[in-house]
């Protein structure tokens, strides 16, 4: 009996919140994501369990008995060998599979180590210059694609290298050349590039934890160390759980860090990781089509970052996202350093800011020297390079092509942003919490198994038409980034949404109002800054997307993207002497960057995190 009352209940529940406007909101979003995300995705599935017309683990049997994708012996590389002066830095060869996740396993445990020591310094101590250190400390997830890469190398080169320059030609501090490159040159790429991701979420965990939890411990004689290990840490695990995930996600999937080292020496130990593989083999579809094998990697793939995305799911939704946005309750827990700790704190922090804006530095010299062309230092400043912004056609069009394709990502992001989290904030539907996961799920699918679901479910699908990727890869470039980066508007929007009363439609409601006309009338009002704010940080995230930009971009250049054009130039393929132009494009990708968050963070009057997803 008790059962069929709440069965009962929920079915009113169901009735009341069901009027034409939610239903169409969500009938909407699900079609959209179930099209332009899961379809996608569910292709790549196919065609990987699929042998003969017949289910089956063919592929993956293949694929995991071959020693280039998957080998517990070594390959080859080398690991802190010495060859006449020189240190070779470059990592071991154990296929593809392994190569991938001891890469992002050690970019993983280095930037938790980096963002866990950075965060607690700034949550629990005060001293002159914090807040300049918090704002520098996030340098290096401004947008350089391809070209931080590219500077490392350039920093690291064995002869003709800067570092190595000053510390063992000059200094003689260094009892060798040091070459870092391959897998190695990777890991670090990634870890100067991630650490923030790891700091920002440990921080935001600290900012809200409730004091009286160490005051407690500390009246009870934990201190220090102690201190940290039972109370401090334990209680911002969840965000360092999920930055750390965040960064392997990241950095699986990464394309810029080994097409980088991959531009700049050739080095053939960048080019053996899962990413650079599935590229490669999208790369030769517009003569071909993407093999089962490339499809079992893709599945491979994306079952490391899904399982890692459900692992945390449960930090990674849109009510929590929404929570940290607006702040702890609690006022943090600080006090001041003594000379012995600032002794200590900052040369810490100066080492660590400019070694990870060491791209960043390197993309502004790039941009405004011939450092490109003169060898060891630049020898001139130039605005030669600034100038082909606004002269040369080729660089013009990729301009336009992302300004086009991320305003009208922007709208579709907007548009199923604002859907799906109002009814998810509004309706007792069945399916809300499937279609909140669905929301920040981008966070979980690397960009480059997206690209490869599009190619094999539109060319399948709509072959000849305008959504085949063959025909124009346009339309689907906007779909992407639009799915890709709706996790930054439907979260701002269903933060919004919290700060919204039901009260007020309700009481619109009573005086006659349709659920359509308080929803246009009263909520868009109210969160019309929420919205504009996480329209900004996904215009500015699609502009810098680099892994369905450069991999279907690539099937018709004159649709290509600014990232695409990057990756020409570092690949090798554009013309010579274009580095520069492309550090000018990482400039201007900065620079916009920089002014929509400054935008972002005034309009919604609070500090915005902002993630590379």
């Amino acid at each position: 009996m008790k059962e069929q009352l709440i069965s009962k209940s929920r079915l009113r529940e169901i009735k009341k919140s069901l009027d034409p406007l939610i239903a169409f909101q969500y009938i909407f979003s699900y079609f959209y994501l179930f099209l332009f995300l899961l379809l996608p995705i569910a292709t790549i599935i196919q065609q990987a369990f699929l042998y003969n017309g017949a289910f089956s683990l063919h592929w993956f049997q293949k694929v995991f008995s071959d020693p280039d994708f998957f080998s517990l012996s070594p390959r080859g590389g080398m690991f802190f060998e010495l060859h006449g002066d020189t240190m070779y830095i470059w990592g071991i060869d154990h296929g593809y599979i392994l190569n991938s996740l001891m890469v992002a396993a050690t970019v993983t445990i280095s930037a938790s180590i980096i963002g866990v020591i950075a965060a607690l310094i700034i949550a629990r101590y005060d001293f002159p210059g914090k807040n300049v250190f918090r704002i520098l400390i996030l340098i290096p997830m401004l947008a350089t694609p391809f070209v931080n890469a590219y500077v490392i190398g350039k920093f690291f080169q064995p002869r003709g290298g800067l570092l190595n320059f000053i510390f063992y030609d000059v200094l003689h501090i260094l009892p060798w050349r040091i070459d870092v490159n391959g897998l190695a040159g990777i890991a670090l790429a990634q870890t100067l590039a991630f650490y923030p991701i790891v700091y920002l979420n440990v921080l935001a965990s600290l900012m809200t934890m409730d004091p009286t939890m160490e005051e407690q411990a500390e009246s009870l004689g934990a201190g220090g160390l102690k201190l940290f290990r039972t109370i401090t840490l334990p209680l911002s695990m969840p965000g360092l759980a999920a930055g750390a995930t965040i960064v392997f996600i990241f950095s699986l999937e990464d394309l810029g860090a080994p097409i980088g080292f991959i531009g700049y020496s050739g080095n053939p130990l960048a080019r053996r990781v899962m990413s650079v593989y599935v590229f490669d083999d999208f790369a030769a579809a517009v003569t071909g089509a993407i093999s089962p094998i490339t499809s079992a990697i893709a599945v491979i793939l994306v079952t490391f970052a899904v399982t890692g995305f459900l692992a945390i799911k449960k930090y990674v939704t849109l009510k929590t996202y929404a929570t940290l946005s607006k702040g702890g309750r609690w006022k943090p827990r600080t006090r001041k350093l003594g000379f012995k700790g600032t002794a200590l704190v900052y040369p810490f922090f100066i080492l660590l800011i400019l070694s990870a804006s060491i791209p960043q530095i390197g993309v502004v010299i790039l941009a405004l020297t011939d450092w490109a062309i003169s060898g060891l230092a630049p020898k001139s400043i130039t605005f030669e390079y600034i100038s082909r912004l606004f002269t040369d056609p080729n660089v013009v069009r990729a301009i336009s092509n992302s300004l086009l394709y991320s305003g009208a990502a922007v709208l579709l992001a907007v548009i199923l942003g604002s859907c799906s989290t109002y009814v998810i904030a509004r309706s007792k539907l069945p399916g809300t919490d499937a279609l909140d996961s669905l929301l920040t799920m981008p966070i979980a699918v690397p960009g480059i198994v997206v690209a490869v679901g599009y190619f094999l479910f539109f060319t399948g699908f709509f072959r000849g038409t305008i959504l085949d990727p063959l025909v124009d890869p346009a339309l689907l470039l906007i779909f992407a980034y639009s799915v890709r980066r709706l996790p930054f508007t439907a979260r701002s929007v269903f933060a919004g949404l919290q700060g919204v009363h039901e009260s007020l439609e309700e009481v619109a409601t009573t005086l006659g109002a349709t659920r359509f006309k308080s929803f246009f009338d009263i909520v868009i009002p109210l969160i019309v800054a929420n919205v504009i704010g996480g329209g900004i940080l996904t215009f500015v995230y699609s502009m810098s997307e680099v892994s369905t930009s450069v991999t279907l971009g690539a099937l018709r250049e004159d649709r290509g993207p600014i990232t695409f054009y990057i990756s020409q130039v570092i690949y090798g393929t554009a013309a010579v002497g274009t580095v520069s132009v492309a550090a000018a494009l990482c400039l201007l990708l900065i620079t916009v960057q920089v002014i929509a968050l400054a935008v972002s963070n005034y309009i919604l009057k609070q500090r915005v995190a902002f993630l590379g997803i």
